[in-house]
């Protein structure tokens, strides 16, 4: 098996309990970064054994390859619903580390009807992907981290922008309503840092660190990428404990 494959089997055990998946996992070196699960193949381990029989389901939508990183959005029932991504990093044939990024899956569809998980799944222009990642990258740095508002059309098509965040509507208009409502409630929501980029073709995934409501925040965002412009958006927001609270050493990023 290939290495998607491979991690989708392993997703997929989460929910069959069949072992033979795991050996995917380096025994000796699994550095975990989901803050409430310990370090190594025993965390994982112990974790499933956490689990109410018969209780996990895992559909993994979208599986993309970047050197040696594979990275998934999966729509998830691990201790209830939630949507999550996960990126898996291989040496020499094997897992050794693991982050991921998990929200609670929400009732409804958001203000233009689409769901966390829905949309394309395939990547295409797999000779684009640098250039698309250095395009998203450069989004998430100008508007995301440092606010500079006045480019954010440059990095669209007009107003055609589909957007999966469950508060936000499509377009740009959706977003800066959105913008408004939050504000208008105090909630602030904050980016610091981008901790990782990976694509490939015309997907891009960004791991970055911030703020949300006041609260440490892990923000996980997947862009599809259209004739140069960011088309399509989604994402998972993950508050980070406290780190009293945390199961690993590892941090988050």
């Amino acid at each position: 098996m290939n290495k998607k494959d491979q991690v989708i089997a392993l997703l997929k055990s989460i929910e069959t309990g069949e072992a033979g998946p795991a050996a995917v996992i380096n025994p000796s070196q699994y550095t975990q970064h989901n803050l409430g699960v310990a370090d190594g193949l025993a965390g994982f381990g112990a974790v499933l054994q956490q689990l109410p029989p018969n209780s996990a389901k895992v559909n993994t939508v979208r599986v993309f390859e970047d050197g040696d990183y594979v990275f998934t959005h999966s729509d998830y029932d691990f201790f209830g619903p939630k949507i999550g991504f996960d990126v898996f990093r291989f040496e020499q044939g094997q897992i050794v580390e693991h982050w991921d990024n998990l929200q609670e899956t929400p009732a409804t569809a958001n203000p233009s009807g689409h769901t966390m998980i829905d949309g394309p799944t395939q990547a295409t222009d797999l000779t684009q992907t640098e250039w698309n990642k250095a395009l998203v990258e450069s989004f998430v740095d100008d508007i995301l981290v440092n606010g500079r508002m006045e480019k954010l059309a440059g990095y669209y098509n007009g107003d055609h922008y589909i957007q999966h965040n469950p508060q936000i509507g499509d377009g740009l208009s959706g977003l800066g309503q959105a913008l408004e409502a939050m504000a208008a409630q105090g909630i602030t929501m904050k980016y610091d840092k981008i901790h990782r980029v990976l694509g490939e073709g015309n997907f891009v995934l960004v791991l970055s660190e911030g703020t949300f409501g006041g609260q440490h925040t892990s923000f996980f965002d997947l862009f599809r990428v259209e004739n140069g412009k960011i088309a399509e958006h989604w994402d998972t927001i993950e508050t980070i404990p406290a780190p009293s609270d945390w199961k690993n050493d590892n941090g988050k990023f």
